[in-house]
């Protein structure tokens, strides 16, 4: 029988799980704004921050509901649940949330094979466009005014973030300060991961797809 606490967890994540992904996008809309349009109307600073605020809120939120159901202490819920509390600490990694989802679709048996790797290329794909622009805004805005950048518009940013997380690395444009390197470390293993993810799925369908075809084929 399934744990009581699970089940809870369970049902709470189930109806979270859009509503954050809403929070979340806020989130990276709010930042969006002050990052690309800084020197605007003050007000609509105030209400991009508000919005980053209020998104946290719900963040934070949901993080101690999970961890009160859990009925775990805040250490021990901490390490068994450490992509969370990252993702609490740093928003920007949000999209890494979606990662989850991926090893969460390969459990689920009643799906069709096909509809399970094409979800979880889509799960992998969709971190990766995330991840690479929110990276490219964190980097633009550590790097823009640093002196030998060669990041300066967030044109480079995107075209870096790109570099990176395809673990391509040309080096025409690179960070130069400390906070935009500790960016790219982050930035270089989410890369890795998703095109793990993605290409084992890929294989998988494939080898699948063949095995198939050579039960099928006449003489077998």
């Amino acid at each position: 029988m399934d744990d009581p606490r699970n089940l809870r967890m369970q049902r709470w994540e189930d109806r979270t799980e859009l509503p954050l992904l809403a929070a979340s996008l806020l989130f990276l809309a709010g930042y969006a704004v002050i990052v690309l349009v800084h020197d605007t109307d003050p007000l609509v600073q105030n209400i991009a921050l508000a919005v980053i605020a209020l998104s946290w809120l719900c963040f934070g939120l949901d993080y101690a509901v999970r961890k009160q159901l859990s009925g775990l202490g805040l250490l021990r819920f901490t390490r068994t649940h450490w992509l969370d509390t990252i993702v609490l600490v740093l928003p920007l990694l949000r999209p890494l949330r979606l990662v989850k989802l991926y090893t969460a679709v390969q459990r689920r048996r009643d799906q069709p094979r096909l509809s399970l790797y094409a979800r979880a290329i889509t799960y992998a794909g969709l971190s990766a466009l995330l991840l690479g622009f929110a990276g490219a805004l964190a980097v633009y805005q550590q790097e823009r005014g640093a002196p030998g950048a060669s990041i300066r518009t967030f044109g480079d940013a995107l075209w870096w973030a790109c570099e990176t997380l395809t673990t391509v690395g040309y080096g025409d444009v690179v960070p130069v300060t400390w906070q935009g390197r500790t960016i790219a470390v982050f930035l270089m293993a989410c890369g890795l991961a998703l095109l793990g993810a993605v290409t084992g799925s890929f294989s998988s369908w494939l080898i699948q797809v063949f095995t198939r075809e050579d039960e099928e084929a006449p003489g077998k």
